[in-house]
């Protein structure tokens, strides 16, 4: 993601959007329309990870970028009115796929996220599920509309009439036998049993959301959406991971859709 070239004047509000994962953070300023402001920025996500660390390394993240009148953020786990009602990254000793700590656990739990980056950036700021925040960058509005991101884990939203329906952690449901979403799809899966496995997983998993969902649509983003091979059905389109930034937006601009309750 790049400025467009020739552009006009970016148009204000400008928004500081996070794009908070279990292997990077990244963060971007866009401007009214939704164009970069500048250059987005990442950084490795750091473990273990405590609330004030994750607050820490976002706005140092943030410094070098444009100053912007308010503050979006996409997080990996359940999200209500700003608040982290779980952080399953984050409540590891070192990063997904190792032992919980409780001590995290209680720490997150029910943390003020967006009251945190708001004290923290002097900004208004507001933060959803990031698979919410991907899916109102890419909806239509039309019918159901389910959306699967696939990154160090799965996350799922679910919109119709691009309304965005309760949040559902799917990624901890069993999907075959007694293996998770995120056990089969996770990043950890895909790299023990290589892409072309993973893809036939993929594929047996967009079919039982089918069954699941009866979705009108299905959009695959996420940073492992690019591994996405072979044939897909119609009513599926991978999508760009840039959508994770551009759905901040929607956080402010899209209240028809509800993200930010």
């Amino acid at each position: 993601m790049t400025p467009a070239a020739g552009a006009g004047k970016p148009s204000h509000p400008f928004t500081l959007v996070f794009d908070i994962g279990g292997t990077g953070l990244k963060a971007a300023v866009l401007d009214a329309a939704g164009a970069l402001v500048a250059d987005r920025v990442r950084v490795d996500t750091h473990y273990p990870c405590p609330p004030g660390l994750l607050v820490d390394d976002l706005a140092a993240l943030a410094a070098p970028l444009p100053p912007a009148e308010r503050v979006a953020a996409g997080f990996p786990g359940m999200v209500r009115e700003g608040k982290v009602l779980s952080a399953p990254h984050f409540v590891t000793v070192a990063g997904p796929g190792t032992a919980v700590d409780k001590a995290l656990t209680g720490e997150w739990r029910s943390f003020d996220l967006a009251g945190a980056l708001s004290a923290r950036l002097g900004k208004p700021a507001r933060v959803a599920n990031d698979a919410d925040v991907q899916g109102a960058a890419v909806m239509k509005g039309t019918g159901l509309e389910l959306v699967v991101t696939l990154g160090t884990g799965v996350g799922t939203a679910i919109f119709y009439g691009g309304q965005l329906m309760p949040h559902l952690e799917l990624a901890h449901h069993p999907l075959h036998k007694d293996d998770t979403y995120n056990d089969q799809l996770g990043d950890r899966a895909r790299k023990s049993v290589g892409n072309a496995r993973w893809n036939k997983r993929l594929r047996r998993a967009v079919e039982v959301l089918r069954e699941l969902c009866f979705f009108d649509h299905c959009y695959i983003g996420g940073g492992n959406s690019r591994r996405v091979e072979g044939e897909i059905a119609p009513d599926v389109t991978v999508v760009d991971n840039t959508a994770g930034l551009l759905g901040g937006i929607k956080l402010w601009d899209g209240g028809h859709i509800g993200l930010e309750r």
